[in-house]
């Protein structure tokens, strides 16, 4: 498995395995990979001839008062992952590569990102939005994979790659969960002690509305949802960032719950730990 630092050398690869004809999958992570990450990787493999894994915490996504010095790294580790799941090639870029002096350019996708994450986290999707424009220039993919519990993500990259005409497949992956229906996160390594347990409050929620609108024979209207969830969080001890009810395309909240509709959720546990879930509300027929 290669292990590449440099930008320039990174496209350099990606041009020659194009030049053979291979195609090529990008798995886009900021590290600390756990097992969501390993099923994007799998995936990647089945359906790439020559797969890339990006390790980089992308300072640009964390506003000054987040956890960029403190989220979790393990590049050792996450090295070993790669190369058991049969990655090609991983590349780790230092910051100062990725953003050069006089770096001056954002990609911004402005409508997408304005709810939700967009409204707590002010240039969060900014700084993801460039980051996976670079590095879909510098790897040149035929296809990258993300996983869905960042629904709202997705959602934003699938526009910029159809508004700037990227030639590129973006796919998107089923959420992991841990036995306990806790959806699989990097930062779940934060959670200690009671939080871990407290931390539930976000599937719990998810399994509550699905429930209602399963039992209910008429339309659920969405803030009936919203204060259940608002309830279960409170009771649990979270701190409710958001809970909306959104359409799965245009990620507008909803009045009704419907078809395309989409449980959306934020919470910080502990006061600290801020994890994010999502599910729709009704199964697919």
């Amino acid at each position: 498995m290669l292990i590449i630092k440099s930008p320039a050398e990174m496209q350099r690869q990606a041009l020659a395995w194009k030049h053979e004809g291979l195609k090529i999958a990008l798995v886009p992570t900021m590290g600390c990979l756990h097992a969501g990450h390993l099923s994007l990787m799998r995936q990647a493999v089945q359906n790439a001839d020559k797969v890339v894994v990006s390790l980089f915490v992308n300072p640009r996504q964390f506003a000054p008062n987040e956890d960029f010095d403190a989220y979790p790294r393990q590049f050792r580790a996450d090295c070993h992952l790669c190369t058991q799941e049969g990655v090609h090639a991983v590349f780790c870029p230092e910051a100062k590569e990725m953003y050069t002096e006089g770096f001056q350019t954002t990609v911004s996708v402005k409508t997408l990102a304005q709810g939700m994450c967009g409204a707590g986290r002010p240039g969060h999707f900014d700084g993801v939005a460039t980051v996976v424009s670079k590095l879909l220039h510098l790897t040149m993919p035929d296809l990258a994979i993300f996983g869905e519990k960042d629904f709202q993500q997705l959602a934003i990259i699938r526009q910029m790659v159809r508004d700037l005409a990227f030639p590129v497949t973006i796919i998107g992956t089923p959420i992991i969960r841990e036995h306990d229906g806790l959806a699989m996160s990097s930062r779940n390594k934060y959670l200690v002690g009671a939080m871990r347990s407290q931390a539930l409050c976000l599937y719990r929620s998810i399994q509550e509305a699905q429930k209602t609108v399963e039992l209910t024979a008429k339309a659920v209207p969405a803030d009936t949802i919203v204060e259940a969830t608002k309830k279960t969080v409170a009771e649990a001890g979270g701190k409710l960032e958001y809970a909306v009810v959104i359409n799965e395309h245009s990620l507008q909240s909803e009045t009704l719950v419907g078809s395309s509709s989409v449980l959306a959720i934020a919470v910080k546990i502990g006061g600290v730990v801020r994890l994010i879930d999502n599910a729709k509300l009704m199964p697919a027929k």
